[in-house]
C-alpha cells in the first residue's frame, strides 16, 4: 500500500473516532430526564415493569454497567427492589450532556433608584442688602415626623437673626451651623429664616441646609442657595491710552529708529553728491578756456558703484526690530502666565471631562455626576462619628460627609466607594469606609447598584481618618478615568 494511502486511511479513522466521541454524550440525553422525572409516591414498581426498562437501557450506552444492574433487578422478584435505586445508579454512571448556552445574555443589575423622601427641603436667598435665607421644610408623608434641620454657615460669617427657635452652634473648626428641632404633622410645611453678617460685604455666600432624622445622623433631604448682593452699576473700565501700552511704545521706538536711520542715510548721500559736483566744477583751472595744439586726452569717467546702506545702519535697524519682537513676546507671555491656575487638576490624556473645585454647598459637575457636599462632621477619636458602624480605631476617628449625587447623563451610571477620597494635611488621603457607610445608610450598600438616569440621592459617606486634623478636601468622581470634583472643607 502506498504511503500516501496509509496516511489518508489513518487520518480518516482518526476523524471517524472523533465524530463518534463527539456524538456519544448526546445519545443518553433522554435517559437522565426520564430517570429524573418525579413519580407518584404511592405507586410501587413491579418486576414486570422493570424488565422492559432494563431491556431498553443497554442501547443508551454499551460501555456503562447498566446491563448488570438490570439483570440483577430482573432476577430478584418481589417488591424489595424499587425503581429509585435504579434511577440513582443511572444518574451517577451515565454521562450528563453539557448544558446548552443561554439563548440571551443574563440581565444586568437594575439601576438603583432613590428611596422616597418623607421630608423635603428648599432654600432660597432673599433680595436684601445683608445675606438672608428662607428655608422651607415640608413633610410629604402620612405620619408626623420629628426632624433636625441644620444650616451650614459660610466661613467668616455669623448669624444676626434666627427664626423658629433655632440656635447657633460651633460645628467644628471655623464652621458655624444653625440647628432647629421640629415636629412636622402629616402633609405640613414650615418656613425658617436666618440673617447673616459677613466679614466681606458684597461677596456671594452659600449656605446649604439639610433635614436629618431625629437623632441627626441620616439626612432626609438637602438644598443649597447662594446669596448675592444687589447688582451695583458697574464702573466703566477704561483702557489705557495707546501711548501707555508697551507694544505701542516698543513699535513706536522701532519706527523712530528706522526713520532716523533713513534720514541720516539720505543726508549723507546728498552731501556726497554735492562734494562730487563741486570737484568737477573746479577741475578746469584758470587756463581751461585757452586752446592748445595738442588734443586733450579724454577724461575717464569715474566708475560709479552702487551705494548700499552703511553697516551701522543695518545693525541698528536689526537691533531695534529684535528689541521690539522680544519685548512684545515677553509682555504677552507674562500676561498668559499670570492667568495660569496652578491649582487646577489635569484634564487631558486619560481624564474624562474637566476637573472643577469649589466650596461646601456649591454643586460641582463632572462627566457623569453632579456632586454637592452639604456638611462634614467628625467625631472624637475612637468614636463612630455618629454612625452605627462600630468604634473607629484607637488612633483615628470617623468623619461623615453629607453628599448629594445627581446622575446628569441619559443612562444608568455606576460609582465606587474606593474612588471617593478625603485628603488630609500633608497630602495623605483615605477612601470611603464602606462598612461604616453601609451602616450609616441603614444597611444599604449605595455603591452596589448603578444610579438610574436623572435620579438624585442624598446620602452620608463615612471616612475613617487618623490624627486630630479633619480632612481638608474631598475628591469625588464617577469613574476611574473621570477628572472628578474637589470640594474644599472650611
Amino acid at each position: 500500500m502506498p504511503a500516501s494511502t496509509r496516511h489518508h486511511r489513518a487520518l480518516a479513522v482518526f476523524v471517524h473516532c472523533l465524530g463518534i466521541l463527539a456524538a456519544v454524550p448526546a445519545l443518553p440525553a433522554a435517559a437522565p430526564e426520564a430517570a429524573a422525572t418525579p413519580r407518584p409516591p404511592a405507586a410501587t414498581p413491579q418486576p414486570t415493569a422493570a424488565a422492559p426498562r432494563s431491556t431498553a437501557a443497554p442501547p443508551a450506552g454499551p460501555a456503562t454497567p447498566r446491563p448488570s444492574v438490570a439483570a440483577s433487578t430482573t432476577g430478584t422478584p418481589g417488591p424489595a427492589v424499587t425503581r429509585p435505586p435504579v434511577a440513582m445508579v443511572a444518574r451517577v454512571t451515565e454521562p450528563t450532556p453539557p448544558s446548552a448556552p443561554p439563548a440571551m445574555a443574563p440581565p444586568s443589575r437594575a439601576p438603583a433608584s432613590a428611596p422616597p423622601q418623607q421630608v423635603t427641603v428648599a432654600v432660597a436667598p432673599e433680595n436684601s442688602p445683608a445675606p438672608r435665607y428662607r428655608i422651607q421644610v415640608r413633610n410629604v408623608g402620612n405620619a408626623p415626623v420629628e426632624t433636625t434641620v441644620r444650616q451650614e454657615l459660610p466661613p467668616g460669617s455669623s448669624p444676626t437673626a434666627i427664626s423658629g427657635g433655632g440656635r447657633s452652634t460651633r460645628a467644628g473648626g471655623s464652621a458655624t451651623e444653625v440647628t432647629w428641632r421640629l415636629r412636622l404633622p402629616a402633609h405640613s410645611s414650615t418656613t425658617l429664616g436666618t440673617a447673616l453678617a459677613a466679614t466681606a460685604p458684597g461677596q456671594p455666600l452659600t449656605a446649604p441646609a439639610c433635614a436629618f432624622t431625629s437623632d441627626g445622623t441620616r439626612p432626609y433631604d438637602c438644598a443649597t442657595a447662594t446669596w448675592k448682593a444687589a447688582a451695583a452699576p458697574a464702573a466703566e473700565v477704561t483702557e489705557a491710552p495707546p501711548w501707555r501700552r508697551y507694544p505701542v511704545l516698543l513699535a513706536g521706538l522701532a519706527v523712530l529708529l528706522l526713520i532716523s536711520a533713513a534720514v541720516v542715510w539720505v543726508w549723507r548721500r546728498r552731501r556726497g553728491r554735492r562734494v562730487t559736483a563741486a570737484a568737477l566744477a573746479d577741475g578746469g583751472g584758470p587756463g581751461a578756456g585757452r586752446g592748445t595744439i595738442y588734443p586733450r586726452p579724454a577724461t575717464p569717467k569715474p566708475t560709479r558703484r552702487r551705494r548700499t546702506p552703511p553697516v551701522w545702519l543695518l545693525v541698528g535697524a536689526a537691533v531695534a526690530v529684535l528689541a521690539g519682537v522680544v519685548g512684545t513676546a515677553g509682555w504677552t507671555a507674562t500676561r498668559q502666565v499670570s492667568q495660569i491656575d496652578t491649582q487646577k487638576q489635569p484634564t487631558s490624556g486619560a481624564w474624562m471631562g474637566t476637573g472643577v473645585a469649589g466650596p461646601v454647598g456649591v454643586p460641582l459637575r463632572e462627566s457623569a455626576f453632579e456632586f454637592t457636599v452639604y456638611r462634614m462632621a467628625c467625631g472624637a477619636p475612637g468614636s463612630a462619628g455618629g454612625t452605627d458602624g462600630g468604634a473607629a480605631p484607637a488612633n483615628g476617628r470617623r468623619c461623615q460627609a453629607t453628599v448629594g449625587v445627581r446622575n446628569v447623563t441619559g443612562d444608568h451610571q455606576p460609582w465606587h466607594g474606593q474612588l471617593q477620597r478625603a485628603y488630609l494635611p500633608g497630602g495623605r488621603w483615605v477612601s470611603t469606609d464602606e462598612p461604616a457607610t453601609r451602616a450609616a445608610n441603614l444597611g444599604r450598600d449605595v455603591f452596589a447598584d448603578p444610579m438610574a438616569a436623572g435620579t438624585r440621592m442624598v446620602l452620608p459617606l463615612v471616612f475613617t481618618v487618623d490624627g486630630r486634623d479633619p480632612p481638608q478636601q474631598l475628591e469625588l468622581r464617577s469613574g476611574v478615568f473621570s477628572a472628578g470634583v474637589r470640594v474644599q472643607m472650611p
